[in-house]
């Protein structure tokens, strides 16, 4: 059985104190979440008109969108998300599966399938490519662990932005989800950094908060924002603090894709 990098802690606090007289050791790497986090897809409205390829008015997207709110909650659709994230397959099974709960979706669900491993489809935040170039000109390690079914680097490489990054940890491949400890130690591993000194970014606050579980530091980002709008990764820079790298004399500039 392997020993958590935590301290056993009762309702209190540790049981054993661990002193440190310099506090919590620098941030030398960073590990990003994917969808929500650096990227977003384009519009659920964007996505079904190009895969019906016919004009769609307001009030029938209206009805459409209503759909796929209400098939949330199908039980056929909320069972399909069990172990979503383990396999390819099961990824495929999940989304396909709540596609297909609004009917005049339903021959259309590979499609819409197919759009989510179209890096085009994806859109980096406004902030995405100037926080990675700071982090990286600041000698931070880089990696990606995401709960995903299909291999990530080409999207960020159709992007310009896969050469930042030198771990990339897919749930898939590991048959496992976050916040399993599994997916954090082998990007700290593969990455040459102890998790005390990694810092996990994500949007969820069980998956990506997780991380501390693990002896990681992790910041979680509030949920809603617009693909291609600022996402708050100025945080992340302050937050890597010790290598100096949120200490700019000003405000990263915010480059919005053309």
């Amino acid at each position: 059985m392997t020993r958590s990098p935590l301290p056993v802690c009762g309702p209190e606090g540790p049981l054993r104190a661990t002193p440190s007289a310099q506090g919590p050791p620098p941030v030398r790497a960073v590990l990003f979440d994917f969808g929500g986090t650096l990227f977003q897809m384009r519009s659920y409205a964007d996505r079904i008109r190009a895969v019906l390829r016919r004009p769609v008015g307001e009030r029938e997207m209206d009805q459409l969108l209503n759909g796929l709110e209400k098939g949330l909650a199908d039980p056929d659709v909320v069972e399909a998300q069990r172990g979503r994230d383990v396999s390819s397959h099961a990824h495929r099974h999940a989304f396909t599966t709540w596609y297909s709960s609004v009917r005049e979706l339903a021959a259309c669900a590979d499609a819409l399938y197919a759009q989510l491993q179209a890096p085009e489809h994806w859109v980096p935040y406004a902030d995405t490519r100037s926080t990675l170039a700071r982090l990286t000109d600041a000698g931070i390690a880089l990696g990606v662990v995401s709960d995903v079914g299909w291999d990530l680097r080409a999207t960020f490489a159709h992007h310009g932005l896969d050469r930042h990054f030198s771990s990339w940890v897919h749930s898939y491949a590991h048959e496992t989800e976050k916040p399993d400890p599994v997916l954090f130690a082998h990007a700290c591993r593969e990455l040459g950094v102890d998790p005390a000194e990694t810092l996990m970014v994500g949007d969820h606050p069980a998956k990506d908060g997780g991380a501390a579980g693990a002896g990681l530091r992790a910041y979680v980002l509030p949920a809603g924002a617009a693909p291609g709008a600022p996402r708050g990764l100025d945080a992340v820079l302050r937050l890597a603090g010790p290598a100096g790298v949120g200490r700019a004399p000003s405000a990263p500039r915010v480059e919005y894709d053309r």
